[in-house]
């Protein structure tokens, strides 16, 4: 092994770790996202991979830029902190949540209380830390498989361990870190029958080999030797391969569930036996009150409410595998991209249920929080189609979501934008989607369905201001329709029964109510019963939204 000069690692040499693996795993993401066969082909290990590690670059920017007024640049703990909380809290796929939790394992030891505020950690501590990044990692898997990123993550821990102590300098430990999970790397073909088959090396470990080469490149100032480009090996008889997990049947659970999670300990412990029984490739990363939640399963909604049952569940992504996907080591390579998909954004946790059950990708916005035209596209990519509906369901949404589309179209994907102000407009054209249309007639009937559907949405006024129906005071109850504010009242129900009689009168066949989890146990029953008594032939259905930030969404068409 080459000498390298005596480093250690400090604050800036986290930065500088952090911005050479950014554009380390840019340049090789798509190579990554080619050998993606395992837990599911889906294509987008290196896409996760960079987005995670694009947050948790972000973090550190932002602790950098938080301490250029002062004299005293941040300590090697905050920097540590900072890129694995942003890891956590941007963390994409199984691959991604995997890697928040080698780098929260890091700031586990290299963090702890009891460091202090070194500036700088010695190749003592980088070998402790690696070691509980690994087993953090593996502790975090439901069921960890060999083959994968978890054993090139022992491996490099292992081969830093042997380092001698006297002479094993940040540098050298990194570098020899580098090597062992390289030779781990080119031997996952050998653990897991499906990599073998395929000829292919294990995405989420050749992300993680990317992520180390930056690493020695950060505390060396010297760049490592490169992968081959594809990662790809002789195909491997099955045979060959030990301890290879093999599942029978067609496919695997439909919808990959991402959230974070607000919870203690306890619940999360409870939440981690409950997910365990609903899916597969379950990982739960975090501590300290805020988790990533990770799972595969054929029913979303319940893995949602499981995260409700626990704590806060936010940022719910739920994603619709494509027909063509392979879960979990399946039978046969790859297949070709679905023809067709729908992305849609969605206000809370019950209307993304409700989008996932009927097959659309999604992608939750909550108060205050919209989501960025990146998110939009990496939805776009990870609904896995050559024609893609997007449903921005927020006027607001607009140029982020055509600004997502054109990304995709760069791509060569087909995406068509129905403008939707609404998520009851959104429930309407996902109503009368059909897939096996010619795409330009689907869009069309779901735009008109879209159109045909009038909005409204009742919440509580934060602060005194004007409207286009006067003057609101703070905890007034607000009505709009169409967007502008048409009533301003004092109580939920009757404000709403006000709202659903003025856009009764210009007619309609079917109510749409979606009941935020702050709205009264009794406001769809009062709505539902006034619709029967007030209006013949109208129907009404209702639905749970969840937090959803308004009390209440109502459809008409």
């Amino acid at each position: 092994m080459a000498q390298v000069p005596q480093t250690f690692l400090d604050a800036l040499a986290v930065r500088t770790w952090c911005g050479l693996a950014l554009r380390s795993l840019g340049r090789v993401r798509e190579e990554i996202d080619a050998i993606n066969v395992y837990p599911v082909a889906d294509g987008d290990t290196g896409t996760n991979l960079y987005l995670t590690a694009e947050s948790a670059a972000t973090a550190v920017e932002a602790v950098f830029a938080g301490h250029e007024q002062g004299a005293d640049g941040p300590s090697l703990a905050d920097a540590l902190r900072a890129m694995a909380h942003g890891a956590l809290i941007g963390a994409r796929g199984n691959s991604g949540t995997i890697l928040a939790q080698l780098l929260r394992g890091m700031a586990q030891v290299l963090a702890a209380p009891e460091a202090g505020d070194t500036p700088h950690t010695d190749g003592t501590g980088l070998r402790l830390a690696l070691r509980r990044a690994a087993d953090a990692a593996r502790e975090a898997v439901a069921h960890p498989v060999e083959g994968t990123v978890l054993t090139v993550a022992s491996a490099a821990a292992d081969a830093a361990d042997a380092v001698d102590g006297a002479e094993g300098d940040c540098g050298t430990v990194a570098l020899a870190a580098y090597e062992g999970a390289r030779t781990a790397l080119a031997a996952t073909p050998g653990q897991l029958a499906v990599l073998g088959r395929a000829g292919v090396v294990d995405a989420g470990g050749r992300g993680l080999v990317t992520v180390l080469g930056a690493l020695v490149e950060a505390l060396t100032g010297e760049p490592v030797p490169q992968e081959p480009p594809t990662g790809t090996v002789e195909p491997v008889e099955p045979a060959a391969c030990a301890d290879a997990p093999e599942h029978t049947g067609e496919g695997g659970p439909a919808y990959e569930v991402i959230y974070l999670l607000e919870a203690d300990d306890a619940a999360v412990a409870r939440l981690r036996e409950r997910l365990d029984t609903l899916g597969d490739s379950l990982v739960v990363v975090g501590g300290d009150g805020l988790w990533n939640v990770h799972v595969h399963v054929d029913d979303a909604g319940a893995a949602v409410e499981a995260g409700v049952e626990a704590g806060r569940p936010y940022r719910i992504r739920i994603t619709h595998f494509a027909v063509g996907d392979v879960h979990t080591g399946g039978q046969r390579p790859p297949r070709e991209r679905a023809q067709r998909a729908v992305v849609a954004v969605v206000p809370g946790e019950g209307l993304a249920g409700l989008y996932a059950d009927a097959g659309a990708t999604t992608v939750l916005a909550r108060p205050g929080e919209p989501p960025a035209s990146g998110e939009l596209a990496q939805a776009l990519r990870r609904a896995h189609a050559r024609e893609v509906v997007l449903l921005p369901n927020d006027a607001e949404l607009r140029h982020t979501a055509a600004a997502a589309a054109e990304q995709a179209r760069a791509e060569g994907v087909r995406v068509a934008l129905i403008p939707t102000r609404s998520a009851v407009q959104g429930i309407a054209a996902l109503a009368v989607h059909e897939p096996e249309r010619r795409f330009d007639e689907d869009v069309v009937q779901m735009t008109s369905a879209a159109g045909a559907t009038r909005y409204a949405e009742v919440l509580v006024a934060e602060r005194q201001s004007w409207t286009t129906a006067g003057i609101c005071q703070a905890g007034d109850v607000l009505g709009l329709i169409d967007g502008d504010v048409a009533v301003i009242g004092r109580d939920l129900t009757g404000t709403a029964e006000t709202v659903l009689d003025r856009m009764l009168q210009a007619g309609g066949e079917l109510v749409t109510l979606v009941v935020g989890d702050e709205a009264p146990e009794t406001v769809a029953d009062r709505l539902e019963a006034r619709v029967r008594e007030s209006y013949l032939a109208v129907d009404t259905v209702v639905y749970r939204g969840g937090r959803q930030g308004s009390l209440l969404l109502i459809g008409v068409e």
